[in-house]
């Protein structure tokens, strides 16, 4: 799972959902970079809705996006491309590793970064951490109850203004 969040959790900025108005550089750049290295991206549909116009389509990479209304999108849907599910996390999973898929990217939004985590289907957190505060936006996770023990591998400062780059290991 790969996010960036204010120090106070928060993935958006109040009720926007355009994250590039306030993240650095250095934490596109990462985010990027993992985007790159991976070929199987899978996103909710109001992440998608929010990046649906910086996200460019190819063949090496298929992205998923989680929705309740598949259908809604069928005319953007390109198989082994882009695909949209309203399958549980446990049965996408199942079925993308019957696909040949051993290594996925979470992009997340909070509702899916808590299922797939209810799930036990992250097995590491890549969160960058902006030197911000909002009070208002959406959280990290969604409020639903969790408890997931995690264990600190890595700290990087990406920038002078301390930005943080926190990789952690999910402990079963």
């Amino acid at each position: 799972m790969v996010g960036v969040m204010s120090l106070d959790g928060k993935i958006t900025k109040g009720i926007s959902s355009d994250i590039y108005k306030w993240t650095s550089l250095e934490d596109q750049k990462h985010f990027f970079s993992q985007i790159k290295k991976n070929n199987l991206l899978v996103m909710g549909s109001q992440t998608y809705e929010a990046a649906r116009d910086k996200i460019k389509l190819t063949k090496e990479k298929l992205r998923v996006i989680l929705t309740r209304d598949p259908q809604k999108y069928t005319p953007e849907e390109i198989p082994n491309i882009l695909e949209f599910s309203s399958d549980s996390p446990k049965v996408l999973v199942k079925k993308l590793e019957a696909r040949g898929y051993k290594k996925m990217l979470l992009l997340g939004g909070g509702i899916i970064n808590s299922l797939f985590l209810k799930s036990s289907l992250v097995n590491e957190l890549q969160i960058t951490i902006e030197p911000k505060i909002f009070g208002l936006g959406k959280n990290l996770v969604s409020d639903d109850k969790l408890d997931v023990d995690l264990k600190l591998l890595e700290i990087k400062k990406l920038n002078s203004k301390g930005t943080l780059l926190l990789v952690y290991k999910v402990l079963i």
